[in-house]
Parts: structure tokens; sequence; C-alpha cells
């Protein structure tokens, strides 16, 4: 395994957040990817929803990587009193992803199922028995950060 790394999710100011992070942490943004930047006919993006943050990255060590965007209005405000995160998983391979969405997932719910992804990757998301959100992803083009 890669990584692991938290991952957050906000209510459209996670561009602001991680600038406010950046300050505190140093360093600079390992990958920014906007809405508009994944619409596709089988993904359409409302103009609303273009500019914001689909995923951005913060290096914050050697090994560890903050992570967040920002929920499209259409899956509904995050509770930012409750569970607003998740755990990412950055797997070696499409098996090692599968081994662990598979074996994670068992008894929960999945959110999204592991496959490939509109961004490039093989990824997917669920909720655990638990109630813990997690993300697996297998990038082929991994550069050392998310």
């Amino acid at each position: 395994m890669r990584a692991i790394n938290p991952w957050i999710n906000f209510n459209g100011n996670a561009e602001e957040a991680f600038t406010f992070y950046k300050s505190v942490f140093g360093g600079e943004f390992a990958k920014i990817i906007r809405f508009k930047e994944i619409s596709s006919p089988e993904f359409a993006v409302p103009e609303n929803e273009a500019d914001k943050i689909m995923h951005i990255a913060l290096p914050i060590s050697k090994h560890n990587v903050l992570i967040a965007n920002d929920i499209p209005e259409f899956m509904g405000r995050v509770d930012e009193n409750e569970n607003r995160s998740k755990i990412f998983v950055n797997a070696e391979n499409r098996e090692e992803a599968d081994k662990l969405f598979n074996g994670l997932s068992a008894g929960g719910t999945i959110e999204g199922p592991i496959g490939d992804s509109p961004w490039g990757t093989y990824a997917g998301m669920f909720r655990d028995k638990y109630g813990i959100e997690w993300i697996v992803e297998f990038d082929p083009n991994y550069n050392g950060y998310i």
C-alpha cells in the first residue's frame, strides 16, 4: 500500500480552506482539479459547480497528504458538525484496490462502485459497516503525491 491520507469534504469553500492550510503547513499544491475539468456528456457539470474543487492535494510531510473536495449541490450539503471526512487509501495496483475495497466495504454501503474514474484512476467509495467513509484508489500515473 502506498499511503493512507485524510480526505475532507467542503460545502464550496475547499479552495479557501486549503489556501489557509497551505499558509500554515507551507509547500505547494500537488494537484488541483476543478469539476469543469472532468465534465463530459456522461458527467455533465452545471455552470454554478464548474469552478468548485473536485480534488485538491497538499503534501504536509514526506509521506502525508491532506486532500479535499467540494461536495456538488446535487449531493446535498455536508453536515459540518458531523463526519465530513473520508480515509483515502492509495493502492499499489488494481488487484490491491479490489481486495481492499471488497474487504473493507463488506457489510457497508457502496457510495461509488470501484471502477475506472473520469479523472483517469481506478477508484471506489463506500461507508463501512461501522459508518466510516473510505475511498480506495489506484492511480497508474502516481507521482509520489495524490
